[in-house]
């Protein structure tokens, strides 16, 4: 059970916005940009200063520092100046002495802005060379073995598809408080998963040195990968006039604006085409991917690099050439998400999988089954599989969920109901583990000993719901050899472990966990060295006596990853996780609705630290995955202003939209030599399932149009709205 549970379940658990108070903290709100494109002439804020209560008016005339926020390329400034590039820019951040008197007085600002066109669609933006950073290619095999791999494939397909973005819609929205400290220095509590980010850039703005500034995170009400890069200006802003001002500072976003004024997931496009033997099996697979990264470039070519390397699934591809676009546009700087650039790059293949089996005049499955990755299988990127489970995953899966049966009943019921249509889909997984930067895999860990026999841990892992806090725990009190409860979890804090990556790619618990397990192993053999026999707490008195110290750092390092860029080659991951699941779906074809009948998975997890959270995880990724493909939709209107900025305009998943019938299963007789204790990162990989369930309602919906004796045209873009299966349905 997650170590929060009960403070959840009453209500006393405290995040960012809860913290106490100080009695003259100041509330800041932001005055952003109304238009996605354009020159700034001018603002004015007379009327806004005048007005109760404001404090004072902020804008990039008024940073110490520098004016600039890009962690991967500096094109992002924290103020606009001279331009705005999207709707929701930052352009001046108005304090006062409520959040209701900031609100107020920033809807008196006036900004002088010629409005220009602005760029919304990625293709256009690529054949303007709007690029973000250089476009990205992966070459497996020769040009002169490519050529030939087509030239002797038995089938060829080829097309488009596309896959929209999605809102993170965390719970706890951005949100941070800034605290002036003696001598300048600064304290900033912040809704983040990279306090190092936050620290960093706060202090680039203010002109201060890192050691200045001290970030804490306590923990956060859900994040995503929204809470990566894009918490980071929101605190920014928070130190910034907390320092002008000598006194305490929060920005807290509404909803609404959190909605237009945040990143979320990249929009793909994505033109493919796949050849294939008289079996079935892939011989040449070539995709072209434009990835809509918005005004700035944020996270988008670590993202972009991701895409690149899940662009063949789960499947052996002998030669490849496959090309990704990071297209600049006038949106809102897309960011991290679950599965970062993964889930988009498998979308596209499986696309051409799809296409493929319906060429072939063989089920889906069959042609899945008949490629999956191997044990020794070298991917486009030149790492080679040393372990890889993928084919057990799939065959048990169909055997445990009898495939066989659930084919023949899909079958069954679609040749007696002419408008209630079944379908079936397989999506296997197969998902690199560690950030696709060498130097963010590393992670630092602190644990203190108490005389009593308590003991304090900390390190660089954000708790955000996924349970990284219990999971550290458990390997503490493994490792100690001490009862779990004596074990307690400290707040982030760049002042305890410094110089930490974020809580992300699905790396939180391998790289802080191996560091507590370090750590730990080194304390606890040198209380073995006073004795070896008394309890615990017995062992930790008698070394505070004979002068032991009780207290043991460590760093951690992934082994083995190396990466030429240049070369596009090499190995970019510590390991892969695979499974497989299997879903069900039935379609209305009356009214163009759907449920989604069942999901069912075989999941290779490893030696799961914490099996109960585990299961929630998959269980809470299969839902992102199916909100993301069938029912989340951002809508933008020609200027580039989004529509879906609202819960009453922007369809989440609730209930009804999950499975009807959810099961997971952890591949038993599992571990990783990769990581602590033969576990597996678990956060990302299974948000792909969701494709199984887009790729069944598809199956059901092609089989109405067979019936009716009419072409399908490929249905292949993500979200599978009712709205859009319904055109599909009836379009002649």
């Amino acid at each position: 059970m997650s170590l929060d549970a009960a403070r959840h379940t009453r209500g006393e658990s405290v995040f960012t916005d809860d913290l106490a108070e100080p009695a003259d903290l100041l509330h800041g709100a932001l005055f952003t940009s109304p238009v996605a494109r354009g020159f700034l002439h001018g603002l004015d804020t007379r009327a806004a200063s005048e007005a109760p209560g404001v404090v004072r008016i902020f804008t990039a005339e008024d940073v110490p520092g520098e004016n600039q926020i890009g962690a991967i390329v500096p094109d992002e400034p924290l103020f606009a100046e001279n331009r705005v590039h999207h709707v929701g820019q930052p352009i001046a951040l108005v304090v006062a002495t409520s959040p209701e008197a900031a609100r107020h007085a920033r809807g008196l600002v006036v900004a002088n802005i010629e409005e220009q066109d602005p760029i919304l669609c990625p293709r256009e933006a690529e054949r303007r060379g709007e690029l973000i950073v250089p476009s990205r290619s992966l070459a497996l095999g020769s040009d002169e073995a490519f050529q030939s791999a087509f030239a002797e494939s038995h089938t060829q397909v080829e097309g488009s598809s596309q896959s929209g973005g999605q809102e993170h819609l965390y719970i706890e929205t951005q949100s941070a408080m800034a605290l002036p400290l003696e001598g300048g220095r600064m304290r900033i509590y912040a809704g983040t998963q990279g306090p190092t980010a936050v620290q960093r850039v706060a202090a680039r703005v203010l002109g201060l040195a890192m050691s200045e500034i001290e970030v804490e995170v306590q923990r956060l009400g859900g994040a995503f990968g929204g809470k990566e890069d894009q918490a980071t200006p929101w605190a920014t802003f928070a130190a910034l006039a907390a320092r002008s001002l000598s006194r305490a500072v929060k920005v807290n976003l509404q909803r609404d604006e959190d909605m237009v004024c945040t990143g979320k997931r990249h929009p793909y496009e994505a033109d493919w085409r796949l050849g294939l033997d008289a079996e079935g099996h892939i011989l040449a697979w070539k995709l072209t991917l434009y990835q809509n990264a918005g005004a700035a470039a944020d996270l988008s070519p670590a993202i972009l690099e991701r895409s690149l390397f899940h662009a063949c699934g789960s499947y052996r591809v002998p030669t490849a050439r496959i090309t990704a676009h990071s297209c600049r546009t006038n949106l809102t700087p897309f960011t991290a998400f679950r599965g970062f650039g993964g889930p988009q790059g498998m979308f596209a293949m499986e696309s051409a999988m799809a296409r493929a089996a319906e060429v072939m005049g063989i089920e889906r499955e069959v042609l899945q089954e008949r490629n999956l990755l191997e044990q020794g299988d070298v991917l486009p990127y030149g790492m080679q599989l040393k372990e890889c489970s993928a084919r057990r995953c799939f065959s048990e899966a169909a055997e445990r969920f009898d495939l066989a049966g659930a084919r023949a009943r899909v079958r069954a019921h679609n040749s007696k109901d002419p408008l209630s249509k079944r379908g079936l889909a397989v999506m296997p997984i197969s998902f690199g583990i560690s950030f696709t930067n060498k130097r963010m895999n590393q992670a630092g860990a602190l644990v203190h000993a108490y005389s009593d026999g308590s003991v304090r841990v900390a390190t660089g892992a954000v708790e955000m719901g996924q349970g990284v806090n219990s999971k550290l725990q458990y390997i503490a009190a493994q490792t100690l050899r001490c009862d779990p409860e004596r074990v307690s979890i400290a707040a982030t804090s760049t002042t305890l472990v410094a110089n930490t990556s974020p809580t992300a790619a699905s790396s939180g618990a391998d790289l802080n966990g191996k560091a507590v397990q370090i750590a730990c192993k080194s304390l606890r053999e040198r209380l073995d060295g006073v004795s070896m026999e008394l309890a615990w707490d017995d062992v930790v008195s008698l070394a505070l006596e004979s002068r032991v110290s009780l207290t043991a750092g460590a760093h951690y390092k992934t082994p083995g990853l190396e990466y030429d860029a240049q070369a596009e080659w090499g190995t970019p991951f510590a390991y892969h996780v695979q499974g497989s699941a299997i879903s069900e779906a039935t379609v209305d074809c009356l009214r163009g609705t759907y449920s989604i009948d069942s999901v069912r998975i075989v999941h290779d997890g490893g030696r799961s630290l914490a099996p109960l959270i585990d299961t929630g995880q998959v269980i809470g990724a299969l839902a992102q995955g199916i909100g993301w493909l069938t029912l989340e939709e951002l809508r933008y209107d020609e200027r580039g202003r989004l529509m879906t900025d609202k819960l009453a305009t922007y369809k989440a998943p609730d209930i009804h939209s999950m499975a009807r019938e959810v099961e997971v299963v952890f591949l038993e007789d599992s571990s990783n030599p990769h990581a602590v204790l033969g576990s597996k990162g678990i956060g990302e990989p299974p948000l792909m399932y969701g494709l199984a369930a887009f790729f069944s309602i598809r199956e059901a919906a092609r089989a109405f149009r067979s019936d009716r004796g009419q072409d399908s045209p490929d249905l292949l873009e993500a979200p599978l709205t009712p709205e859009r299966l319904l055109r599909f349905l009836y379009c002649s």
